[in-house]
């Protein structure tokens, strides 16, 4: 059973930068599908950005098109989210997760992180 572990999370002004990494603990890590999820408070969880077990397809949320980027080094077991421009409205607990598909619907995922707080102040 994969393990995955989020690290990265803090508190920024409006307009700054932070990096997430999420590292599995399992070998194959290759083989799935890795995703950004995030969650604000009251709000339900909601995918902010996917990436193919390659890296040569990535989806992104409308909301963090051209200021999130999504990455992966599979040599390292690890996928990272570099956030730029953040927004007040990007506060959230944000996960990260594994699966067998390429989706933006939570449930298709199998596997999670237990989450990192990103606040963004203005």
């Amino acid at each position: 059973q994969a393990q995955l572990l989020e690290s990265g999370g803090g508190s920024v002004q409006a307009g700054g930068s932070l990096r997430l990494s999420c590292v599995a603990s399992r070998r194959t890590f290759t083989s799935y599908y890795m995703a950004w999820f995030r969650q604000a408070p009251g709000k339900e969880r909601k995918v902010v950005a996917i990436i193919t077990t390659t890296g040569d397809y990535i989806y992104y949320a409308d909301s963090v098109k051209d200021r999130f980027t999504i990455s992966r080094d599979n040599a390292k077991n690890t996928v990272y989210l570099q956030m730029n421009s953040l927004k007040p409205e990007d506060t959230a607990v944000y996960y990260c997760a594994a699966g067998s598909w390429f989706s933006s619907e939570d449930h298709r995922y199998e596997y999670w992180g237990q989450g990192t707080q990103v606040t963004v102040s203005s």
